[in-house]
């Protein structure tokens, strides 16, 4: 179920109207904010992943106009560096610019594979590789939401061919039109990450409804603080990815012996050990409780880091890494250190939300275990008792996070609060940049209107 395939009908555009243009000009400046690397609170860590190359900008999809009375006019989306084509069962990502390709799926990974002869025109990557005798002839465009290709061939074999949907980070609005009204709410968010003077902090939000088009904006989206516990969600969703390839049961059982046993977040470290547990309960324990046991557990289950961060790459969200697990205190030292961005956070979101990377059933259970979150002094605690929630907290000495859904019936969105710097203000900030959504998707649109 592709709920961002729902456009804005047309007649939305009269909603933007209702907004003065110098309004959502001075919006859109204050939105496009420098991005920062690892925040100077985080300590000393591994060196900062490239910033990725296609900011979620406020203007994505629209173009603005500095005349009085003229507004801004859609445009073609723009190309991305990289883009990846979900189909079913995999993915294969391309790198227009590195020259290199991937293709993960139920029967295999390449890696990333060098392919210096890859042909770049007209926002499309063309291409063939071959890999352990298989060859990927691959035709990609570089521009969210279009149709790709790939046909994969064996010895002796005809060639399976593979279409689905191109992603990229951002993907483009389906209305540009529509998206434009969401363009206030950068201003208003701006204004929250510029008070917040000990937390350096990040914001990104994508509409999941249609009312807005689809649209995404971020203010400082490409932020790469310490990711805390929101780094569960990619343990999640790979271990998801093989139950939906048939490899693994969530009623399949893992050995937990007293070795295993840290403290911090979780239930897991109350009860007796060794025992063996479901995977369903430490799928369940590692967002609902956000569990360190099951998250540490999960990892050696999984294979360890590398198949994680397959999945990171595979997806092409550079500022992502997990390189130690929960409370290893010793790796930290040595400065291996897990790593996100709100971009990042909202790319694996919408990609889970649009069923790009997981299958129906299995996005439902996600956002099923992200409903049960039981740590709710962030995001829930900012909004009205009731409102309905899925989300993923990170708190570290120096970090805290909030990122997941708002489920709010006609306004379904994606939301990634990420801050450094000190916890409790950090949290405080959160909050604010929780509330400040939230009163923005229940205003009236023409609430907006503003001299």
């Amino acid at each position: 179920m592709r709920k961002s395939d729902k456009k804005r009908s047309s007649s939305q555009s009269g909603a933007f109207s209702r907004v003065p243009l110098k309004w959502l000009t001075a919006a859109v400046a204050l939105a496009v904010v420098a991005t920062t690397g690892p925040a100077t609170a985080d300590g000393p860590g591994p060196a900062p992943a490239p910033e990725p190359t296609h900011q979620a900008e406020p203007g994505y999809g629209a173009e603005q106009s500095d005349e009085p009375g003229v507004e801004p006019t859609p445009e073609r989306a723009p190309t991305s560096e990289v883009s990846w084509l979900s189909f079913p069962g995999g993915v294969f990502a391309v790198d227009s610019l590195g020259h290199t390709v991937r293709y993960r799926a139920c029967d295999g990974d390449t890696g990333r594979v060098a392919d210096p002869d890859m042909r770049v025109a007209a926002g499309v990557a063309s291409g063939e590789v071959t890999v352990e005798g298989r060859s990927y002839r691959y035709r990609v465009p570089l521009v969210g939401r279009s149709q790709g290709a790939l046909a994969v061939t064996r010895r002796h074999h005809p060639p399976t061919e593979l279409t689905g949907v191109v992603v990229t980070s951002p993907q483009p609005p389906t209305d540009p039109v529509a998206g434009a009204a969401l363009f206030p709410l950068s201003g208003q968010l701006a204004r929250v990450v510029a008070d917040a003077s000990l937390n350096p902090s990040g914001v990104t939000v994508r509409d999941l409804s249609g009312r807005y088009g689809d649209q995404q904006i971020a203010v400082n989206g490409a932020l790469r603080p310490k990711a805390a516990s929101v780094i569960k969600l990619w343990i999640l969703v790979e271990l998801l990815r093989r139950v939906d390839c048939g490899q693994v049961s969530l009623d399949d059982r893992v050995l937990v012996t007293p070795a295993d046993v840290v403290g911090g977040t979780g239930q897991l470290q109350f009860e007796t050990f060794p025992q063996v547990v479901t995977l369903h309960r430490l799928a369940q324990y590692l967002i609902k409780y956000s569990d360190n046991i099951a998250a540490n557990v999960l990892i050696t289950y999984l294979g360890g880091f590398a198949p994680v961060n397959a999945l990171i790459d595979s997806m092409n969200q550079r500022s992502t890494i997990l390189a130690r697990r929960m409370l290893d205190s010793a790796a930290a030292q040595r400065g291996e250190e897990n790593y996100t961005s709100p971009d990042d956070v909202v790319s694996l979101l919408g990609a889970v939300w649009d069923g790009e990377i997981l299958s129906p059933a299995s996005r439902d259970l996600m956002i099923g275990f992200m409903r049960e979150q039981t740590l709710n002094t962030k995001i829930p605690a900012a909004l009205p008792p009731g409102v309905p929630v899925a989300h993923k907290t990170g708190d570290l000495p120096d970090a805290s996070h909030d990122v997941g859904y708002y489920l709010i019936p006609g306004s379904e969105t994606a939301v990634a609060f990420l801050t450094a710097g000190p916890m409790e203000t950090g949290d405080e900030t959160v909050r604010r940049m929780a509330r400040t959504v939230y009163d923005f998707l229940v205003t009236p649109t023409e609430g907006a209107y503003e001299e």
